[in-house]
């Protein structure tokens, strides 16, 4: 599994939580450990101009998702092939101002769209009520467990 993590953001970020929060997130979904994913951390500008190319909307987001292999959550029994998932952007600046709205760290933030755009990258969607339903469950039921496992890590 190559987990690729680069920060142009300017802020500073811890990135081997990510990295073990993607790793987390690989071994629940099941997704192949010869499955590859980038990371990228930008600034607002670099963002915003990214989401005004591929979203045709203005000004920075939080996090975009660029899916290559069209790779899908597998089983234990059958996990996902090997393949390219693709790319996750984050904008640090964005989370932290998401994070102090929402009443916790700017880490946390960070972790919640993570998981948010590996899952964008794994086809799913929350366009309709039903899909925002599942995914958004997935993705608690995801970073719950992750904090779980960190909180035993720490102690």
């Amino acid at each position: 599994m190559t987990i690729e993590i680069t920060n142009e953001s300017g802020v500073d970020t811890d990135e081997t939580v990510l990295l073990r929060l993607m790793e987390h997130n690989f071994s629940e979904l099941h997704v192949s450990p010869d499955a590859d994913v980038a990371i990228l951390l930008v600034d607002e500008g670099a963002m915003e101009a990214l989401h005004v190319q591929w979203m045709d909307e203005p000004g920075p987001t939080d996090v975009l998702s660029f899916p290559m292999d069209e790779l899908r959550p597998g089983t234990e029994e059958q996990p996902t092939p090997p393949g390219l998932l693709g790319d996750i952007v984050l904008c640090p600046q964005v989370a932290e101002g998401q994070a102090q709205t929402a009443g916790h760290s700017t880490l946390d933030e960070l972790i919640l769209l993570t998981t948010h755009g590996l899952l964008h990258l794994l086809g799913f969607d929350h366009a309709e009520p039903e899909e925002e339903r599942e995914m958004f469950g997935l993705q608690r039921e995801l970073i719950t467990a992750f904090q779980a496992s960190e909180r035993r890590r720490r102690a």
